[in-house]
Parts: C-alpha cells; sequence; structure tokens
C-alpha cells in the first residue's frame, strides 16, 4: 500500500510537470482567447521556416558567442532548457524499473522534447529549434544521474 501511494503521488507529479512544462514551452506569453484565436495548421502569407532553427549548435553558439544580448537572456536560454527537463529526467526511473537505464530515459526525454518541438513547428505556438531538442535531453539525462547511479545502485550493492 505505501509503494502505491508513493507512484500515485509521483504520477501526480509527473502530470502537475507535464502541465507546467506545456505552459513554460507552448504558450508562455499567451491567454487562453490567444490560444483559442491562434488555432491553425497553416501559415498562409507567413514566412513558415524563418523563425525555425534545423542546424544543431546553431542557436547555442549564437547565445555564447555571437549575440549581443544580457547574460540574463543568454543564461535563461541555454540553462533553462537543460534545467526544464531534470524533473522529467528524475521522475522516470522513480515511476518503474523501466527507467532505470540512461539509454531508455534518453530515448524517453527526446521524445518528450521532440513531440513539444513539432507541436511548436505545426501549430506556431513558439519555434521549433533543435538545439532545444539537444538541451532538453541533456537536462533529462542529468537528472536521472543521481537518481540511478546513486539510488538504485546502493539498492543492488
Amino acid at each position: 500500500m505505501k509503494i502505491f501511494l508513493k507512484k500515485t503521488l509521483l504520477v501526480l507529479l509527473l502530470i502537475i510537470y507535464l502541465l507546467l512544462l506545456l505552459k513554460l514551452i507552448l504558450l508562455k506569453h499567451l491567454t487562453i482567447t490567444d490560444i483559442v484565436n491562434h488555432i491553425k495548421l497553416s501559415n498562409e502569407g507567413e514566412r513558415f521556416w524563418g523563425s525555425h532553427n534545423f542546424i544543431p549548435f546553431k542557436t547555442i553558439i549564437y547565445y555564447l558567442f555571437i549575440a549581443d544580448i544580457n547574460f540574463t537572456i543568454r543564461f535563461e536560454n541555454i540553462v533553462g532548457n537543460i534545467v526544464a527537463f531534470v524533473p522529467f529526467g528524475c521522475m522516470l526511473p522513480l515511476l518503474s524499473s523501466k527507467f532505470q537505464s540512461y539509454k531508455i530515459v534518453f530515448l524517453s526525454t527526446f521524445s518528450l522534447s521532440l513531440s513539444l518541438e513539432l507541436i511548436q513547428l505545426i501549430s506556431g505556438f513558439g519555434s521549433f529549434d533543435v538545439d532545444d531538442l539537444l538541451l532538453n535531453t541533456i537536462g533529462g539525462l542529468l537528472g536521472s544521474f543521481p537518481i540511478i547511479y546513486f539510488y538504485f545502485r546502493k539498492q543492488t550493492a
């Protein structure tokens, strides 16, 4: 019964986390009215591909070395993408033994991030950036590391 309650609480935390992630990534500057008015699956008359990045490390290099912007914006864009997925990486191995492998956490985090990026690409709620995909995946792996390495390694030793 105790394990069931822990798993249930963890699932609820995961749901709340995913909802917050959706808000932060897809709907960060929009009200409900804006969202309803914006929903469309075509971008007629707009430069559809112009605001997206499909070149690995382009945005990362831009923020680190080229951009003439303040440190806070650089920090939020690079570190924020990593930190946003750390909780996901922490929760997965605790939810199920299937996620106690770095490979599975990698694939799961990559899949979630890719899904969110594709939603941005299709819906227009943000812009697709392959660098976000890389940074998000690193965040998930960083989050899983202490759980898998210290917690589960200690249990099997």
